[in-house]
């Protein structure tokens, strides 16, 4: 995309010297631009200066996340920005994939790993805050004492037809859940999807005993002898870990039989070899093996709440934005799905949202001190928009981080934020949204969706106020 000339009279004196500021053009192996920021990929990341180039014009901060060089430039000068970038480096633009794909290929087998995990779920989470949202809604409905003491389809009883409907709509994707995950996760490590979701079919076979139902000791499973192997026919309702675990295989197995399988009989013999085996291994290892790890997972967080209580709470939100920093934030999803299969909600997702909102209000309390100062306004404001929506990496990188003390205090407001989620008992019904959006996926037990709110205010205050006053009292070099 060639830049108009008023658009590049506007950026270049900006875009030359981030150029020279990131090791000159040689070192630029991809470029591309999301909603607020410009993502490079560099062939050395220590080339750039990333304080300089958060001292430009026209730029709000930047920072080093997932092996991509992400400058925060705004809503839409970025993508005037871009184009002025890659005309004057002389590249060709790329697609954010791209850009991801790039930086994925410099990643150790440990990044890698976690990434793959988050790709897994970040295509089937529009489902689930879909489910979630409908989740709330029949819940606002049907629950009594929200509105009163009677529930509104009591108080609008022709309602009632819509509330059941919405309610059914509202389970459908957590009854496949399972097979969704396992065809994902086949698809994200390189697999055929469509045997992943043969696989999530067997799964979740109504020929299976219900393993809720075997749970609860109201069904006896039937077991069988395989090869000598005693088996029990149980399905994987809630199966999560397994799942991701069986996407895996199936997508090693696949290319595995399509590599030594002949080619005049690889259309039929490689899937069903694929199929068999994996099957297979679903009933003799992998699930058994999965079901103890997500047991462990489970009966580890309960057991936190348990006997942490509300300092368990308080450590998890006061550190949870500083492993955001590290990249490891994103296998917390698999566990908050999992969560959700075997207890029916989800105590984490309200404890992310107090840990962003505590380093939301550290950014906030830097820009209300820090006013006078346009480009502290600048970097601050948008920050803290992109905090109410779900996103942190602005304001960690582009202030907390860089000036650690907001980012103590922020973790401070957080923390003080999951005390008041562990007395108030919030939870969510859904996992991967939090925030304004969370909003739309806190259940409404309990004036659920009140509370929610108020632990997200007083996680920002105390984030605010600390970080102001700390810079009252202190008044740090900000240089």
């Amino acid at each position: 995309m060639m830049a108009d000339s008023t658009i590049k009279s506007k950026y270049l004196p900006t875009v030359k010297e981030m150029i020279r500021l990131i090791g000159e053009k040689e070192n630029i192996q991809g470029a591309a631009h999301c909603a607020t920021r410009l993502r490079l990929v560099l062939k050395d990341n220590s080339l750039a200066d990333t304080k300089a180039i958060g001292e430009l014009d026209h730029v709000k901060g930047s920072f080093v996340a997932g092996d991509q060089l992400q400058i925060i430039i705004g809503a839409g000068t970025v993508n005037d920005v871009y184009a002025v970038f890659t005309e004057e480096a002389g590249i060709s633009g790329m697609s954010l994939g791209d850009v991801k794909e790039q930086s994925a290929q410099k990643q150790n087998a440990f990044q890698r790993g976690i990434k793959a995990l988050s790709d897994v779920f970040v295509e089937i989470i529009p489902g689930l805050l879909a489910a979630a949202l409908l989740m709330g809604v029949t819940g606002l409905l049907s629950q009594k004492g929200i509105f009163g003491p009677k529930s509104v389809v009591e108080m609008y009883p022709a309602i009632e037809g819509f509330n059941r409907f919405i309610s059914i709509m509202s389970t459908g994707i957590f009854t496949i859940l399972p097979l969704l995950v396992v065809y994902s996760a086949t698809k994200r490590f390189g697999g055929n999807p469509v045997l992943g979701l043969v696989l999530g079919a067997i799964m979740l076979h109504p020929d299976l005993a219900n393993a809720y139902a075997v749970g609860n000791g109201t069904v006896k499973p039937e077991v069988i002898s395989l090869f000598g192997l005693k088996v029990s026919l149980v399905a994987f309702q809630g199966g999560i870990i397994i799942a991701l675990m069986m996407g895996f295989v199936i997508a090693k197995l696949d290319k595995f039989f399509s590599r030594k399988v002949p080619d005049m009989i690889k259309l039929f013999l490689a899937p069903f070899l694929t199929i068999v085996v994996s099957g297979f291994l679903l009933f003799s290892a992998v699930g058994p093996l999965g079901r103890l790890l997500s047991d462990g997972i489970t009966n580890g967080l309960m057991w936190s709440v348990d006997h942490l209580g509300i300092v368990g709470f308080m450590l998890f939100a006061g550190v949870q934005q500083i492993i955001v920093i590290t990249g490891l934030h994103h296998v917390i999803g698999a566990v908050e799905a999992q969560l959700i299969a075997d207890t029916g909600s989800n105590f984490i997702m309200p404890l992310m949202s107090v840990a962003l909102m505590g380093q939301g209000g550290a950014v906030l309390g830097y820009t209300l001190a820090m006013w006078k100062s346009e480009k502290a306004r600048q970097i601050g404001v948008s920050a803290f928009g992109s905090t109410l929506f779900g996103i942190s990496e602005p304001a960690l990188f582009g202030v907390n981080v860089k000036y650690k003390f907001p980012l103590i205090m922020g973790s401070i407001g957080g923390a003080i934020g999951g005390a008041y989620v562990y007395l108030s008992g919030i939870k969510a019904l859904g996992f991967g949204a939090t925030a304004i959006p969370g909003f739309a996926i806190i259940a409404a037990k309990d004036s659920g969706h009140l509370h929610y709110v108020a632990a997200n205010l007083l996680a920002l205050a105390v984030g605010a106020i600390l970080t102001i006053i700390y810079l009252k009292v202190r008044k740090p070099n900000m240089d």
